[in-house]
């Protein structure tokens, strides 16, 4: 055991390379190298995630769980992979990413594989809850290597195309399950996802990276001359109990961002998991609620590509304003949705993927801003603080939401989520002008 965690941890950094052509190009092969990594290694994390979702109706058929049953395995992932994006955040911080990551990948793909073999609840709640743990292990080396890696100016751009890994893994898992389940049964839909969870751990062990300055280069901030403040002086050794006590617990910055986060996720679960119920008993089938929610992810895909360009260019790297503007945006998709109960496909298709751009902009600006507005070093323990609390928000669209919808109606459930976007606004609006944390930079 102590052999695995000194496997996990940072190695020592190599004397620094002074030639500046050598620089550069180890610097353009890394960044690349590590990005498509890290993109397609991440949206893998969501074929483990969501592949029990979309068996759900063959395994009630098959095994004769009632829907509340079934519920328990929701509910426990929910709080067991929030709490974990904490947890894994101040590991993540302290470790290699390129073995961080991709041992939780390989994890999650083997109690894949276990969980298509099991047929008791009890057995599937323990399986379930392994894999919300491990499942907490892809975010926070993302953030690390993200914020290391690109400079703040850029940041935006880089971040919001690795964040489109969500949409790309959460739009394939449905077909995955689909065929393997139509033609092999449902078990074989847990197979699969997990037999290409392990191969694409092994891949990343082999093509990830630490930090820059693991191969004798400058740090970023150096190295692109884009310094988060007016300090050119970068504290890179601080410890674990000084990244959770000071820059995230005792900062006010992340407090905010993941109250934020709650309401964010609230509104995103929400649609995401009674959308098709609400377009369903408003007249249409399943298949084409199924269809019409796609656009959801699609307009996220979109969306998240968007508002990183948007904080780069034109806020010079501040991520409040485009957190501000989106969220006032999901409030009107929101409302062009619940007005429209019976329209055709390309008006509900059009608000889903509104609906989806939007939110995925704070989705993913509120995690980049977690990790710059707390510290470089703590990149990882901030967004897995405010990822916690993002998951605290999925759970709450699930029962809660649930009670307003069945005591209340879609009205109801239009006004609660409605009201959540509105909080948001207030919220983000406090940290508008925020880029950096000046306790770390502005001296």
């Amino acid at each position: 055991m102590r052999d695995f965690f000194r496997v996990l941890k940072t190695k020592a950094r190599p004397a620094r390379i002074n030639d500046q052509a050598e620089v550069d190009s180890i610097y353009k092969y890394w960044r690349i190298r590590i990005m498509y990594s890290m993109y397609f290694g991440y949206a893998t994390f969501y074929l483990t995630r969501k592949s029990f979702t979309f068996i759900i109706p063959d395994m009630i058929k098959d095994l004769h769980f009632s829907k509340a049953e079934i519920g328990i395995l929701g509910t426990v992932f929910y709080l067991m992979y929030g709490c974990s994006k904490f947890i894994s955040g101040m590991l993540a911080d302290k470790s290699n990413p390129r073995y961080f990551m991709a041992f939780g990948l390989i994890v999650t793909g083997v109690v894949n594989i276990l969980f298509g073999m099991a047929s008791s609840i009890p057995l599937f709640i323990v399986l379930w809850l392994i894999n919300g743990f491990f499942q907490g292990w892809g975010w926070p080396p993302c953030a690390r290597l993200l914020t290391h890696w690109y400079s703040q100016r850029e940041r935006g751009v880089w971040w919001g195309i690795w964040n489109t890994s969500h949409n790309l893994g959460g739009a394939a898992i449905p077909i995955i399950a689909a065929v393997c389940a139509t033609y092999w049964g449902w078990r074989s839909a847990m197979f699969v996802p997990g037999v290409i969870a392990i191969f694409m751990g092994i891949f990343l062990m082999n093509r990830l990276s630490d930090v820059p300055e693991s191969k004798g280069l400058p740090p970023i901030e150096e190295y692109k001359n884009d310094y988060p403040g007016k300090s050119h002086k970068l504290q890179t050794e601080i410890s674990t109990k000084e990244v959770l006590v000071k820059y995230v617990l005792k900062n006010k910055y992340i407090w905010i961002l993941a109250m934020s986060y709650v309401l964010v996720y609230v509104v995103r679960t929400a649609i995401n998991d009674w959308g098709a119920l609400y377009l369903t008993e408003n007249g249409k089938s399943l298949i084409s609620a199924d269809g019409t929610l796609s656009f959801f992810e699609i307009g996220g895909f979109v969306g998240s590509l968007v508002a990183g360009w948007m904080s780069d260019k034109i806020f010079s790297g501040k991520r409040g304003p485009v957190n501000v503007i989106f969220s006032i945006g999901i409030v009107f998709a929101l409302a062009a949705f619940w007005l429209a109960p019976r329209a055709g496909f390309v008006v509900h298709a059009a608000c889903l993927f509104a609906i989806g751009f939007l939110v995925f902009g704070p989705q993913m600006l509120i995690g980049m801003a977690a990790a710059e507005l707390s510290h470089r070093e703590a990149a990882g323990t901030a967004t897995g603080f405010v990822g916690l609390f993002g998951y605290i928000g999925a759970a709450l669209s699930g029962l809660p939401v649930g009670i307003v919808l069945q005591d209340y109606g879609w009205n109801g459930f239009f006004i609660a989520i409605g009201l959540c976007a509105l909080l948001t606004i207030v919220l983000l609006s406090t940290i508008w002008s925020a880029k950096t944390n000046p306790v770390v930079y502005e001296k």
